[in-house]
């Protein structure tokens, strides 16, 4: 698919097949597909519309901006992190997705509204990102899931690596993105669709796996 993209097989507004086209075409399962679109995603080649599909976009500068001041010896450890969070994490969402109360449906949308706010400020958003990824852990009625991230600490938010005292220096573009991702988490816990709660969760950080390791393979 990338190549396909690269080469302009694919052009810019061009509809991917469905994820069920995709596992016939590439004979691949679901899960490597959604893992594809999730890299592709994170390299900014395509865009994914809630209910619509996926679209190819036209060649821009990607989203790599924001991690040029990351030492690259740390990368490995942050990807290591980053793994780990979403053995932890795609299970907590699918199960918030059908044990969550309302009130806790609400904090998670009022962290995600908190992150709103704060972008259009042009705030650090590290601490109020990691309250969200607590606020559904706690959703999920499971106290293990929190005490297992919060043992990652602060940096389970890799942006907190980039930080520079009080200014937020992610790309607005990247912060979109994220905000976007966690959208889509959101609704998919008070849906109650816990299939696509575990999905969300894989395509946001299997997304950040990727643009950690495009570091890696950058000349």
């Amino acid at each position: 698919m990338r190549d396909a993209i690269t080469s302009g097989a694919l052009k810019p507004g061009d509809k991917l097949p469905t994820e069920s086209g995709l596992t016939q075409q590439y004979e691949v399962s679901r899960t490597v597909i959604r893992e594809a679109i999730a890299s592709l995603r994170a390299d900014n080649l395509v865009e994914v519309r809630h209910g619509v599909g996926v679209f190819v976009l036209a060649p821009q500068a990607g989203l790599q901006g924001g991690f040029r001041t990351v030492d690259a010896s740390r990368v490995s450890s942050i990807i290591e992190m980053l793994e780990v969070r979403a053995a932890i994490e795609i299970e907590a969402s699918g199960l918030a997705a059908v044990r969550s109360s309302p009130a806790q449906q609400e904090l998670i949308f009022e962290c995600l509204e908190t992150i709103k706010r704060q972008i259009a400020a042009g705030a650090p958003t590290v601490e109020s990102d990691r309250a969200f990824h607590l606020a559904i852990a706690d959703a999920t009625n499971n106290p293990r899931f929190r005490e297992l991230l919060e043992a990652i600490g602060k940096q389970m938010i890799p942006r907190s690596l980039l930080q520079e005292g009080e200014v937020e220096i992610s790309p607005a573009e990247y912060l979109a993105q994220i905000q976007d991702e966690h959208a889509r988490i959101a609704r998919a816990i008070t849906d109650g669709d816990d299939s696509a709660a575990r999905d969300a969760m894989r395509m946001h950080l299997k997304g950040s796996q990727q643009r950690y390791r495009s570091l890696i393979r950058r000349p």
